[in-house]
C-alpha cells in the first residue's frame, strides 16, 4: 500500500468507528460533530506524524523526478550482492610447497612470487594457502588469473601477518606506471607547500600501486596520455536508454552475446557547454573543471555491465542506467578486459612506523590494489601503519569487507574508491589518522560505503572527477568539533579541473555522529558539506548532541537529529525491495 496515502484512510476508520459508538450509546451526533471532527483530526494528524519519524519522505515520494530522486544503490557488490563470498574456492595449494617460511626472519618475496607464478599454470579454481606467521615481502605480488584466492589463517594470534619492511618506492617501478610516471613530469605534478619549505614532485604511489595489486595482462591500468591511446574494440553502438531503465538500443551490435561483461561509455563530445555536463550536474551554477571537455576522446561517464538478453537492436544490462543516453553521447559499449572471481583474505599487512613526508609524496607503504577486477572480494583483512590501505581503479562488483585500518602513520587513503562502479564497502574500521578517511574518488559511480566507523578525525570524502550517485549508509563517525561549533564531516578533495565536488544524487543515510569532547553549550554543531554538490542527498544524522547541516545546492535534507530506526540501512532495504521481486 502507498504509505503516502495511509493516514488519510486511518481518518476514515476512526471517523466510522466513533461515528458507531456514538450512535449506540444514543449521543446527539449533531450536537458533537465539531468536537467529533476535531478529535478525528487529531487522531490522524498524530498517526501522520509518529509514521512520518520513521520513514523519509524521499522514500515515500518514489519519483523519477530529479527533485525527490533517489537511486537503487542495491546492486553494489559481489555478483550484485546476490550471493554471498565464497567461503571456499576449489583446490588449496599451500605456499610453503614453493619455499615460504614463517617466521625465520628471512624475506618470503621470491618464494611467493615463484608460488604465485606455478599455481596460476593450473586448471581450476586455485586458494592459495598463506602459513601462519609472519611472512616478509618486500616486492609486489601480481594476481593476473581469474578463479584465483590469496588466504592467510586469519588476522589473530595464530594468523598470518605479511611484513613490509621497505615501501614500494625502493621496489623496481612497475611497468604499468610508466605511463603515469611520464605524466607527472610532463605536467609537472608537484606538492608545494610554501609555509613547509615544501616543493616536492608527486610519488607514483599517491593514488596507485601496492604491494598486492590484481593486474589483467597487457592492460593500462589508467589513462593519462594521448600517445597511449587505442583503438576501443567496439562492440555496439548506443543510441538511447533511460536512466534507472536495463534497456538501451543500439546499433552496429557484433561480436556481442549474452553473459559477456563490457563496458558502457558515455562521452562529452561537445566541449564545455556539453549536454552531458548538464546532466552530471543538473544545470547547477557550480564550477566545472577543465577535464570535463579537453579528453573528449575519455569516457565521462562509465558502467561494466553484464549483458542479459540481446533482441534485435535492444540489449537488456544487469544493472539500471545512471543517466539517460542520448544521441550525442556516442554511446558505446565495449570491449572490458580484466579477471574474476579474485579473492584477497583472512591475514593483516604491516609496514614499519615511518615519518610522513608530506601529502602526495608517499614512498608507497600501499597494501592491496585492486585493478580490472569483476565479481571479487577482500574479506577479512587488517593492514598497520599504511600510506593506503586500498586502492581501487577499474573495478566493478567487487565486495571490500571487514577490513581493519590502525597504526601511527599518517596515512593518504584507507579504502578508496576511484574507478569504480557497484562496488560494496562494508564493515571498514578506521583506527589511524588519514587525509581521507572514506573517499569517492575520480569516477566512482553506484559504490556504497555500509556499516563502517571512523575513530579518528572522520571526513566522509568526495574528491571531484565526475563520481556520482554514491552512497555513505549507515556510518558512525567520532570527532571533535571546533571551537566555532562546526566540523568539515561532508567535505571534498580533488584538483580544481575535475570539480565539482560530485554529480547529482550522492547520498547521506543514516549517520550517526559521537563528539567526543563534553559541551557547555547546547549550541548546534554544524555540519559542513560541500558548496558544489548539487542534488546530494542527507538523510538522517544524529548523535549525543544537536547538529545542523551545510550543505549546498538543491540538497534534499530530512531526519536531522533523528536515527532513521526503521530503516538503518539504505542499500539493505533497497536489496530487499529489488530481491521480492
Amino acid at each position: 500500500m502507498n504509505r503516502t496515502i495511509m493516514p488519510l484512510l486511518l481518518y476514515y476508520v476512526y471517523s466510522y468507528t466513533l461515528y458507531i459508538y456514538l450512535i449506540s450509546h444514543n449521543y446527539n451526533f449533531m450536537t458533537l460533530s465539531k468536537k467529533t471532527f476535531v478529535v478525528l483530526l487529531l487522531f490522524a494528524n498524530m498517526h501522520h506524524c509518529l509514521y512520518a519519524q520513521k520513514t523519509p519522505k524521499i522514500l515515500t515520494a518514489n519519483s523519477i523526478e530529479d527533485s525527490s530522486y533517489l537511486p537503487d544503490f542495491s546492486f553494489a557488490g559481489y555478483h550484485n550482492s546476490e550471493v554471498e563470498i565464497p567461503m571456499s574456492v576449489g583446490r588449496i595449494i599451500n605456499a610453503t610447497d614453493y619455499g615460504v617460511v614463517a617466521n625465520d626472519g628471512l624475506d618470503d618475496s621470491k618464494a611467493l612470487k615463484k608460488a604465485i607464478q606455478e599455481v596460476s599454470k593450473l586448471e581450476g579454481k586455485i586458494t592459495l594457502q598463506l602459513p601462519q606467521g609472519r611472512i616478509i615481502l618486500s616486492d609486489i605480488l601480481y594476481l593476473e588469473r581469474d578463479n584465483f584466492v590469496l588466504r592467510g589463517t586469519g588476522t589473530g594470534e595464530k594468523g598470518t601477518e605479511i611484513y613490509c619492511p621497505r615501501p614500494l618506492m625502493y621496489a623496481d617501478d612497475p611497468e604499468v606506471l610508466q605511463e603515469l610516471r611520464e605524466y607527472l613530469i610532463e605536467f609537472d605534478k608537484r606538492q608545494r607547500e610554501k609555509d613547509n619549505n615544501i616543493d616536492l614532485p608527486f610519488s607514483q604511489y599517491a593514488w596507485s600501486g601496492g604491494f598486492i595489486w590484481t593486474k589483467a595482462p597487457n592492460t593500462r591500468v589508467k589513462p593519462y596520455l594521448q600517445k597511449y591511446e587505442q583503438p576501443y574494440n567496439v562492440l555496439a553502438n548506443v543510441v538511447s536508454g533511460k536512466r534507472g531503465e536495463f534497456t538501451v538500443e543500439a546499433l552496429n551490435i557484433k561480436d556481442l552475446n549474452v553473459g559477456d561483461v563490457v563496458e558502457l561509455q558515455l562521452f562529452n563530445k561537445d566541449g564545455e557547454k556539453g549536454s552531458i555536463i548538464s546532466e552530471l550536474y543538473k544545470n547547477e551554477a557550480v564550477k566545472i573543471g577543465s577535464h570535463h571537455w579537453n579528453f573528449p576522446d575519455l569516457p565521462l561517464v562509465k558502467q561494466q555491465v553484464e549483458i542479459i538478453k540481446i533482441k534485435g537492436n535492444k540489449i537488456t544490462i544487469n544493472a539500471p542506467l545512471t543517466i539517460d543516453i542520448k544521441p550525442n553521447y556516442k554511446a558505446q559499449l565495449v570491449e572490458w578486459k580484466h579477471l574474476k572471481e579474485v579473492g584477497i583474505e583472512h591475514f593483516k599487512i604491516t609496514f614499519p612506523k615511518a615519518p610522513r613526508v608530506a601529502h602526495h609524496v608517499e614512498q608507497g607503504f600501499n597494501a592491496i590494489y585492486l585493478t580490472r577486477v569483476f565479481n571479487s572480494w577482500v574479506n577479512n583483512v587488517v593492514i598497520e601503519n599504511a600510506d593506503s590501505g586500498v586502492i581501487t581503479e577499474e573495478i566493478a562488483n567487487v565486495t571490500v569487507k571487514d577490513v581493519v585500518t590502525k597504526g601511527e602513520n599518517f596515512a593518504h587513503y584507507t579504502v578508496m574508491m576511484q574507478g569504480t562502479y557497484n562496488v560494496l564497502a562494508q564493515g571498514i574500521k578506521v583506527y589511524n589518522k588519514a587525509e581521507h578517511p572514506l573517499s569517492f574518488n575520480t569516477l566512482a559511480t553506484k559504490s556504497v560505503y555500509l556499516d563502517c566507523e571512523v575513530f579518528v578525525d572522520p571526513i566522509l570524502d568526495q574528491h571531484s572527477g565526475a563520481n556520482h550517485q554514491n552512497l555513505f549508509d549507515n556510518i558512525k563517525v567520532h570527532l571533535s568539533p571546533n571551537d566555532d561549533y562546526s566540523y568539515p564531516l561532508f567535505a571534498g578533495g580533488g584538483a580544481g579541473y575535475w570539480k565539482p565536488s560530485h554529480g547529482a544524487f550522492s547520498t547521506f543515510w543514516n549517520i550517526e555522529v559521537n563528539l567526543l569532547d563534553r559541551l557547555n553549550s547546547e549550541k548546534p554543531i554544524i555540519l559542513n558539506g560541500m558548496k558544489d554538490g548539487p542534488f546530494a542527498r542527507v538523510v538522517g544524522v544524529s548523535g549525543n548532541h544537536k547538529f545542523e547541516v551545510s550543505y549546498e545546492p538543491k540538497t534534499h535534507i530530512e531526519f536531522i537529529n533523528q536515527s532513521i530506526e526503521e530503516i538503518p540501512s539504505l542499500y539493505r532495504y533497497q536489496l530487499k525491495q529489488r530481491l521480492k521481486k
